[in-house]
């Protein structure tokens, strides 16, 4: 796999896991009234274009499914920092990193 297409799966990764945890930040912030009832409708568009956004991957679903997943976590540790302004641990970041590691060998590995 050549590096653009490398970092266009990992940005599509990205973009990804942002909508869905966008579209299950949005309804928290209601459930503990930090935001109005209307906060509802673009939290579902956001989880919408998550689940538009999965299906743009050329491979197998299950396969980008549990690649996903560890692209999803680094991407959650970023978020807690960035928006909830909560610093990461080293473990938060071990363990993203070895997620990340997973994503790589399950999207990047050779194929039959």
């Amino acid at each position: 796999m050549d590096g653009m297409t490398f970092l266009g799966t990992a940005g599509l990764f990205i973009v990804t896991a942002i909508a869905e945890i966008v579209g299950c930040y949005l309804p928290l912030l209601w459930l503990t009234d930090r935001a109005p009832v209307g906060i509802l409708v673009p939290a579902a568009l956001s989880l919408a274009l998550f689940v538009w956004l999965l299906t743009l991957h050329p491979t197998a679903a299950g396969r980008v499914y549990a690649a996903y997943g560890g692209v999803y976590v680094a991407t959650a540790v970023f978020w807690l920092w960035v928006v909830e302004g909560i610093r990461p641990t080293q473990w938060d970041l071990l363990g993203s990193a070895i997620a990340m590691v997973g994503m790589a060998v399950i999207m990047f590995g050779a194929r039959e």
